[in-house]
């Protein structure tokens, strides 16, 4: 299992200077220079690491991707170890790994500093402790503290009969096949640790929300409810609240935003927004195509057994809401690797030591590894993208491409208008890769009004002129009272991306100051 994760690590990091900075992260680094306890479009997790790689190398990708590293191969770590909390023994957890790490979701997020990677890695350890509370509480016996198990393995042994209540209690781990003694105490106390964990991902993304209220609910239906009949509950509940109020503070004082950024989405604002019949196929590829079988087998083994309904009836629960109210595909994801491990386990115990089922199942994992690799890394070169299949899969790619040279035209057209001209864009990867690179050619800020950026002020009242960046001239002619064409954007490389071709004006004597213009700049999404 270790090992796996530890060449997980290794292929993302050898990757993770390749082609370019994603919008996102952009952003993120913008966002991070203004620390908030929150903003329009997320809390304040992600931005605070993006400065703090940023206060080590400013110039650094890698090292600004490597928390997303860390998060990425945290999530491969606890698909193992929750294939052995579902009885599977070192092959099972090795195959979990195997299969969670091929993924094209988990290598995808895992390349960039985004809140998708922290969020899944949010996901796995609730997951993973949550299974730990599932443990069916042992009645200890005279000086009995353990038992032995190996039910995959063939007749269930055990050292002491007293210690459990039945044997539907039992608990699987690879060290029981081993002759060692597994203990099957639950601990209610891990109900903090569940509190602690949800709090610090609802700071990373709100989103998080929906899984730990689906799992609650999901527990009252499905059982066992006694999982909850504990002070320690209430306690997680608190805990979480705590974490999470500065943001919902800052919303609240804002208006929340989050609600109209969330509305923008579902209508279809973002790059990765889904259509309903996109959102159910892409479920089908988010693990890759291959994976699909174990994913559906292990959703339908956890339903077998009642003591891990909860996780079935959360996943139909958050397929519903996701898809009714116009989720992205990739919002279900972090209920895969919990899936993986569950069908991992018997798995491994049907291959058995015979080395031809094995390596047939390894070519399978191999083969969807290679695939997401191709897709979702920047494994392909630059030139063979246009009309690529990668970058008709993976939108987020076409994105990593080209900042420097729209930068550089940028600063070439503003050189030739003079230096009091500001910059205003239509989005915040616009004005996060001025920021990112501009100083070359003095560039100043830029201003935006998408999301964090409107908060961040307007132009200031002395510019009469303004290079506008990918914003169509209707708009600006509500604006300014003379709109000049300054030519368009063309990151020099035929990568039919976002800002490919988005035009270039000159904004000359705006109607009103910028701060009375700048509320109908807003936009957010």
């Amino acid at each position: 299992m270790y090992w796996v994760a530890g060449l997980f690590a290794a292929v993302l990091v050898a990757f993770s200077n390749r082609y370019g900075y994603h919008r996102d992260e952009l952003y993120f680094l913008a966002a991070g220079r203004h620390p908030a306890w929150g903003y329009a479009d997320q809390p304040p997790l992600t931005p605070l690491v993006a400065r703090a790689m940023a206060a080590i190398d400013p110039e650094s990708l890698p090292l600004l991707r490597a928390p997303a590293v860390l998060a990425a191969t945290l999530v491969v770590v606890c698909a193992g170890l929750m294939a052995g909390e579902f009885g599977g023994g070192r092959a099972a957890r090795g195959l979990a790994a195997a299969a969670v790490a091929s993924a094209a979701l988990v290598q995808g997020a895992g390349h960039l500093l985004s809140t998708a990677v922290f969020d899944l890695a949010a996901w796995s350890v609730l997951g993973l402790l949550l299974l730990r509370l599932l443990r069916y509480p042992a009645r200890p016996g005279p000086g009995a503290k353990s038992v032995t198990v190996a039910r995959y393995a063939g007749p269930v042994a055990v050292a002491d009969p007293a210690v459990v209540e039945s044997a539907d209690a039992l608990i699987v781990a690879e060290s029981a096949i081993d002759g060692a003694a597994i203990d099957l105490r639950a601990d209610p106390r891990w109900w903090l640790a569940i509190g602690l964990v949800a709090g610090l991902g609802l700071l990373n993304k709100s989103l998080l929300i929906f899984p730990a209220a689906a799992l609650v609910v999901a527990l009252l239906v499905g059982g066992p409810r006694k999982v909850l009949a504990t002070r320690y509950f209430p306690a997680a509940v608190g805990l979480a609240a705590v974490l999470w109020l500065p943001y919902l503070w800052w919303q609240a004082r804002n208006g929340w935003p989050q609600w109209d950024v969330g509305r923008a989405i579902a209508g279809g604002s973002s790059g990765t927004s889904d259509s309903p019949i996109m959102f159910v196929l892409s479920q089908f590829g988010l693990m890759g195509p291959l994976l699909t079988p174990l994913w559906i087998y292990g959703l339908w083994r956890l339903w077998r057994e009642p003591r891990y309904h909860a996780f079935p009836v959360a996943y139909g629960l958050l397929f519903v809401v996701f898809l009714l109210t116009g989720g992205k595909a990739y919002y279900l994801g972090g209920m895969y690797p919990i899936l993986l491990a569950a069908g991992a386990a018997p798995l491994a115990a049907l291959l058995g030591r015979r080395r031809g089922r094995w390596a047939a199942a390894c070519a399978v994992v191999t083969v969807n590894a290679i695939g997401s690799a191709v897709l979702f890394l920047p494994v392909l070169p630059v030139s063979s993208l246009p009309g690529s299949p990668a970058l008709a899969v993976n939108y987020d790619a076409g994105e990593t491409i080209g900042w420097p040279e729209i930068v550089r035209r940028i600063g070439s057209v503003r050189a030739d208008l003079g230096r009091d001209v500001a910059v205003l864009t239509a989005n915040y990867g616009e004005a996060g890769a001025i920021e990112r690179f501009g100083a070359p050619y003095d560039l100043p800020t830029p201003h935006s009004g998408h999301n964090a950026y409107w908060w961040w002020g307007p132009p200031p009242d002395t510019a009469t002129e303004v290079l506008t960046v990918g914003i169509e001239r209707d708009e600006l002619a509500e604006l300014c009272a003379v709109v000049e064409p300054a030519g368009r954007i063309d990151n020099g490389l035929g990568i039919d991306n976002d800002e490919q071709g988005e035009p270039l004006f000159v904004c000359r004597g705006p109607r009103v100051p910028w701060h009375e213009l700048w509320p109908r700049a807003k936009h957010l999404g």
